[in-house]
């Protein structure tokens, strides 16, 4: 019974692992104006991916713990659109506090991430790097 009870635990924890999307995980951003940049982890938030601020780090590489946008949701409503592309969503930049109809590309253990205006004629974006 036990041996049933762990092996199907196992299949159920295997099935879930398969499942995470390939964008999941954590990401440094580009580095800001000021140098520093954020580390977001991006996970499945109900049907769709989200990306929150869980670092903020200054310029010369330490921790500044105090950022007041820890915890803040970056990116929301994102959907894989497969091959790589993500739509559909939101993105909020902190250096102008504005919101933007987003777009991502997965390559590899780079993600380019776009916040675009007018339809998506025009378009900002930086390239993130996969930490975890």
């Amino acid at each position: 019974m036990k041996q049933t009870f762990l092996a199907a635990a196992a299949l159920l924890f295997g099935a879930s692992v398969a499942s995470a999307d390939p964008v999941e995980g954590t990401w440094k951003t580009a580095p800001g104006d000021s140098g520093g940049y954020l580390h977001v982890v991006i996970a499945t938030c109900g049907a769709a991916l989200c990306g929150t601020i869980a670092q903020a780090i200054a310029a010369d590489g330490s921790n500044t713990g105090t950022y007041e946008h820890l915890g803040k949701k970056m990116i929301w409503d994102m959907k894989a659109d497969g091959g790589g592309a993500y739509s559909g969503g939101k993105i909020w930049a902190p250096d102008s506090d504005k919101t933007y109809k987003s777009k991502m590309k997965l390559s590899g253990s780079k993600l380019n991430v776009k916040g675009c205006v007018a339809g998506g004629l025009i378009c900002r974006g930086q390239d993130w790097t996969r930490l975890k």
